[in-house]
């Protein structure tokens, strides 16, 4: 498995010592906003995690290896790079083969994260559901990689464009425990409530850590699911984005829009809608779940010292 993985000093130091370590995703930068805002958002983020005292590890697939822990110039080549693949599970072994520039997915990230022993990943929403699922059959990599791998993410509840109902519902089926982080109902991506209650929540990141050591004594296989909601002063009113994503995933199914590329076209119509208050929402919500996952990542870490 080392011959595939290429981790950064400041990443392998971290974990050896067995200090707080934060895994990232890179489909953000790649595939979501353009440069040079995508590059001083990943920065950011960064810089969000180790002031909260842990270390950030963005991963991406660059020259065969798998990148635990991005420098300044990947970030760049990410950044500004003409095709970057879109990498879930089923695309690794070609991607890496071939060679070519992958971004991760939520997917992928958990499972390079837990190659490398990484026990905490920050993004901003996972994928689920999709709305039109009868017809469709269209559910995110995300969800069956929550109940295979074992790592914590940490988020702003699912994107708002799936349906949330039914995701939770294969979240459940699959025994995946998701946690509301200060909150008894699912957050909707870019606001802060839903109308979907919460079996599990916590209000501290230590009891978060408890509760993640807790389901590792048990043997208990499979990722964590904390959701995070976007601050009160970022949140979008419900109502107003409802209506945008309504007709947005109308205009990708008259489109015939499918797979991998229903996300990225739902939230790029959503930002042309808003005028780009989604995605100012969307940068809130990530750079707070930046914060509370270094916090948990943090406590988990001391709670293992004194286990």
């Amino acid at each position: 498995m080392h011959k595939y993985l290429d981790i950064k000093e400041e990443v392998t130091q971290a974990l050896k010592e067995n200090r707080p370590v934060v895994a990232l995703e890179s489909t953000i930068i790649s595939h979501g906003m353009p440069y040079p805002e995508n590059v001083e958002m990943a920065k950011k983020v960064e810089d969000i995690i180790r002031k909260e005292g842990a270390v950030p590890a963005t991963i991406a697939i660059m020259d065969g290896k798998i990148k635990i822990g991005l420098s300044d110039e990947d970030l760049d080549t990410l950044a500004k790079a003409d095709h970057v693949e879109k990498v879930s599970r089923r695309d690794m072994a070609s991607v890496i083969s071939k060679k070519v520039l992958g971004a991760t997915t939520v997917a992928s990230t958990m499972i390079c994260a837990e190659m490398a022993g990484i026990k905490f990943f920050v993004t901003g929403g996972i994928g689920g559901v999709h709305k039109g699922y009868e017809e469709t059959l269209d559910v995110s990599a995300d969800l069956e990689e929550l109940s295979l791998t074992d790592v914590t993410v940490i988020c702003a509840g699912a994107k708002a464009i799936l349906d949330l109902p039914k995701t939770m519902e294969y979240l459940e089926t699959k025994g995946v425990g998701v946690v509301g982080y200060q909150t008894s109902v699912l957050p909707a991506f870019y606001t802060r409530e839903s109308d979907i209650s919460l079996r599990l929540r916590v209000d501290t990141p230590s009891e978060l850590a408890s509760m993640v050591l807790t389901k590792e004594e048990l043997n208990l296989k499979g990722g964590t699911l904390v959701v995070n909601p976007i601050p009160k002063e970022d949140s979008l009113d419900a109502s107003y984005i409802n209506a945008i994503i309504d007709e947005a995933v109308a205009s990708s199914v008259k489109e015939g829009i499918l797979g991998k590329d229903v996300t990225p076209y739902l939230l790029k119509k959503i930002v042309e809608e808003t005028k780009g208050e989604s995605l100012k929402a969307n940068l809130a919500l990530v750079y707070n779940n930046a914060k509370v996952g270094a916090k948990i990542a943090l406590a988990y870490a001391e709670e293992k010292q004194k286990a």
